[in-house]
């Protein structure tokens, strides 16, 4: 089995296996409403934090699960997981989603998460999909980009040391190879354009 196959099967169970302990903890937050004691900011905090992971699991499920060819996901499943997945940052993303193959909105998350790596003071994202075509382009005032990083997503020998917070940058590599699509990034100083 190829090394990537048994990443997207590993990211799968992990997101499988940590959404039910978290709606553990959301059926213990409905008793303690029940109870009368949902006011505490204590309750609060956690109730925040529970939403927070179920949002990010939601979204790495997408970016990181596994996904056969000709799977479909809805374009409403694809809104509502960017909606939560991107929800505590600064960015803006300007997308009307529409169902689409799983494979295609895989390589759309990955492909977001390195423009989000790239825009920690926010901007704007904006998605457009042609028929196997996908675009975003990362507009902002002030980016943080490691430019050998970026290099790294489209040469063809890269020695770049990933860290584990980049991994999006070689699954969305790795993942373009494997499916024969065409990646490129253009840069100047308020955008970053992401096409396959």
């Amino acid at each position: 089995m190829p090394d990537r196959n048994l990443t997207t099967l590993v990211g799968s169970r992990i997101c499988h296996d940590l959404i039910s302990p978290l709606g553990a903890i959301g059926n213990g937050l409905e008793l303690l409403q029940m109870s009368g004691r949902a006011d505490s900011p204590e309750v609060a905090l956690i109730a925040d934090s529970l939403e927070n992971a179920t949002a990010r699991i939601r979204f790495f499920r997408v970016a990181y699960g596994d996904a056969k060819p000709d799977q479909q996901i809805s374009g409403h499943e694809i809104a509502s997981a960017l909606r939560s997945g991107l929800g505590n940052t600064r960015l803006v993303v300007e997308f009307d989603a529409v169902d689409m193959e799983r494979q295609t909105a895989r390589l759309l998350f990955l492909a977001l998460q390195c423009l989000e790596t790239a825009m920690p003071y926010g901007g704007t994202i904006t998605i457009d999909l042609s028929g196997q075509s996908l675009s975003l382009v990362g507009r902002a005032d002030r980016f943080a980009r490691e430019e050998a990083l970026w290099e790294n997503l489209t040469a063809t020998a890269g020695s770049y040391e990933l860290r584990p917070a980049q991994v999006q940058f070689a699954l969305l590599r790795s993942l373009c190879d494997d499916e024969k699509r065409t990646l490129t990034v253009a840069q100047d100083d308020t955008t970053i354009s992401i096409a396959l």
